[in-house]
């Protein structure tokens, strides 16, 4: 297993980071085709970043987004968006392996921390984020829509 940073677009990548967060996604729904112009805009910019897991026959076997969050208080930290492992490799490794290539990122990237949420009913990642040694912060999250 190879740990390497997603930088140059095909369909067949982009099909398979979909069939992963497809999984991730908590009602398993396919939200559709994720647009091209989404992953020339994470290629391009310097804020963030998708970990690609590939097995010995570089297939993708999980995946990772991060980004920089920047503010005078905060000053720079990483967030983690999305982190999933294809279900057929759970408990081989994977995820540790991306997450030790996550926290590489972070440093690389002079962040202080890395900030992420797990929702409720996810309790095998929940367990696998405090064995890593992350702690539960309390907070609310929120989410407004915003109408374009």
């Amino acid at each position: 297993m190879i740990i390497q940073q997603f930088n140059s677009y095909d369909e067949t990548t982009a099909t398979r980071i979909r069939e992963l967060l497809i999984q991730l996604s908590r009602s398993g729904r396919d939200r559709g085709e994720i647009p091209r112009e989404w992953f020339e805009d994470l290629i391009s910019s310097p804020y963030h970043d998708m970990l690609l897991a590939l097995d010995d026959n570089d297939r993708i076997i999980g995946i990772a987004t991060l980004s920089i969050i920047m503010g005078p208080i905060v000053r720079r930290v990483a967030y983690l968006e999305d982190f999933v492992t294809d279900q057929d490799v759970r408990g081989q490794g994977v995820g540790s392996a991306l997450w030790d290539a996550m926290l590489d990122w972070a440093r690389s990237k002079h962040c202080t921390e890395l900030c992420f949420t797990s929702g409720q009913g996810r309790e095998a990642a929940q367990q696998f984020y405090l064995n890593k040694g992350a702690e539960i912060y309390d907070t609310n999250y929120f989410r407004l829509p915003i109408i374009q």
